[in-house]
């Protein structure tokens, strides 16, 4: 038992949704002691590609502040550049949450994820996911109640978690220590029919077995589905 939580038992997850009074939707989500405020806007602009073509789009950036960690980060603006490890996470992000739209139906309106972590203890970007999943929902509803669209374009849920090998037992929502620590680390984002939209896995220490992944996508499976019932009690509030 680690920390009082089975291998396959989720820390403890909330959802607070209209947190920002200013966004178009928002909300704050805990995994344990992570903490993501995700927030969406939108505009009645596409980017140049798609000018024209009646798609939307739907976007993402990533952030963590100075002290989300034990130790002060410098902000990246500071630095004059976005790290490689923001700009593959904002990526992920982005193209998690494109798969819960059809863009078709959006029209020619851009939707931007903001998802700012304010602390951090590992599974940041699986928070985002989930969290920013009900951001997007919210400013879908808002673009149907104004008359901007005219079709919900919300095709499926979409949540994230992590899963990993920690001393050859196969845990969820890894935290911190347990991922720093972890003989392969993995990311599933899956959908509301559980189908894997993105998995990211890495052998940090040893490959992964096929029952090993076959384990870790039976969890995960069990966990993103517990994630989407949270999604909608919170929209639901």
């Amino acid at each position: 038992m680690r920390n009082n939580r089975s291998n396959f038992q989720l820390r403890s997850v909330e959802i607070i949704p209209n947190y920002i009074k200013n966004a178009d939707g928002s909300c704050l989500i805990k995994f344990g002691n992570t903490h993501v405020i995700c927030t969406a806007s939108y505009e009645d602009k596409v980017p140049r590609w798609l000018k024209g073509s009646g798609k939307g789009w739907v976007t993402s950036e990533y952030g963590m502040l100075p002290r989300s960690t034990n130790e002060r980060m410098r902000r990246e603006a500071s630095v004059g550049k976005i790290g490689g490890r923001t700009s593959e996470i904002q990526r992920l992000i982005g193209r998690s949450l494109r798969a819960s739209i059809d863009l078709n139906l959006l029209g020619e309106n851009l939707i931007t994820i903001d998802c700012d972590v304010i602390q951090a203890d590992g599974g940041t970007r699986t928070a985002s996911i989930t969290g920013g999943f009900v951001a997007l929902q919210q400013c879908v509803n808002i673009l149907k109640d104004k008359g901007i669209i005219n079709t919900n374009p919300v095709k499926n849920h979409v949540a994230a978690i992590s899963c990993g090998v920690v001393q050859g037992d196969v845990l969820v929502d890894l935290d911190y220590l347990e991922d720093s620590s972890a003989d392969i680390d993995a990311n599933f984002v899956m959908n509301d029919e559980d189908q894997i939209i993105e998995l990211q896995l890495t052998g940090e220490q040893t490959t992964c077995s096929e029952d090993q992944l076959n384990e870790m996508i039976k969890l995960s499976k069990q966990s993103v589905q517990l994630l989407i019932q949270r999604q909608k009690e919170a929209l639901s509030a």
